[in-house]
């Protein structure tokens, strides 16, 4: 559960210190990593229709967290992914303002006191955003967020793997998360961390679709940092979910890869309509360089 919440803004704000907080949670040790190594996905029963995932299921997912200069409370900024026990991935448009930064590993609903194992808070203590990131149209929309501790993994807390640089994936079994809201428009969250399955589309047909609607003057030119997925109506990512992985499961393995990290769209879940997502690939060699002097890639196969 994230503490505070009847006096925050939205189902996972998190406004207090723990040390005004009393724990009631009824939880086991943690479980033990099952699977070693980066992107194994967590199915305990059969998949349903349900956009709600299961407890774990995403071990990667983390959520930001904001606290403004001078603020007293942290509340809910974005989503984020686990790329090495002490470095979280994320979009720049979620962390350029001023102000301290937490993380939380293995959350999952954000209303309960009762998960089968426990959360990990984390304080960021370096902030890395693209030297090339421009908030006026969100090119190179990528950031690292360095922490203060490693997280300690476990079956429900575990990195992601990423794609290989310059590689693009326009197939395959591909999921987005987040606690973002459930329609465009309406401010109301998810409390239950949600998952859409979505397509990844290849870019000149991204760039196609996105000069059918508002932003059809000819001038408009899909950047090389984004690449797209979705289009079909009712399955997409929404406002709050920024920042947060697009995975894809790696062909011939039950591995997933992190090809995108959410940037922008034009409302949520429109038909025909993709979202951008800051393109993985493209950015790799850029993860890479600045990862320099953290101990060891566990990102890579």
């Amino acid at each position: 559960m994230l503490e505070g919440e009847d006096s925050c803004y939205s189902n996972i704000d998190y406004c207090c210190d723990k040390s005004q907080i009393t724990q009631s949670r009824l939880v086991k040790n943690l479980e033990p990593v099952k699977n070693v190594g980066c992107g194994y996905r967590n199915i305990e029963i059969a998949e349903t229709a349900s956009n709600q995932s299961q407890f774990g299921e995403f071990p990667w997912m983390v959520a930001v967290f904001h606290k403004s200069e001078g603020g007293s409370k942290h509340f809910y900024k974005c989503g984020g992914s686990l790329i090495h026990p002490a470095v979280v991935l994320t979009a720049a448009h979620c962390v350029t303002a001023a102000g301290s930064y937490k993380i939380r590993a293995g959350e999952w609903d954000s209303q309960s006191t009762q998960e089968l194992y426990q959360h990990q808070d984390r304080d960021v203590v370096r902030k890395v955003v693209h030297e090339n990131y421009d908030r006026r149209n969100l090119q190179y929309d990528i950031a690292l967020l360095f922490l203060n501790l490693r997280v300690d993994l476990a079956s429900h807390i575990n990195v992601v793997c990423l794609p290989p640089p310059g590689t693009e994936t326009t197939s395959g079994s591909c999921f987005v998360s987040g606690w973002g809201q459930k329609e465009f428009d309406k401010n109301e969250t998810e409390h239950i961390l949600k998952k859409v399955k979505v397509s990844p589309m290849p870019k000149l047909e991204c760039h196609r679709r996105f000069r059918k609607t508002r932003l059809k003057a000819s001038r408009f030119h899909l950047h090389q940092s984004f690449m797209c997925a979705g289009g079909e109506e009712g399955e997409d990512a929404c406002t709050g979910d920024g920042g947060g992985p697009l995975v894809c499961q790696m062909a011939g393995t039950e591995r997933f890869q992190q090809v995108g990290i959410v940037s922008w769209g034009l409302g949520c879940a429109t038909k025909d309509v993709p979202g951008a997502y800051a393109d993985v690939a493209f950015l790799r060699n850029w993860i890479d360089k600045k990862m320099i002097g953290t101990s060891g890639r566990p990102y890579v196969v």
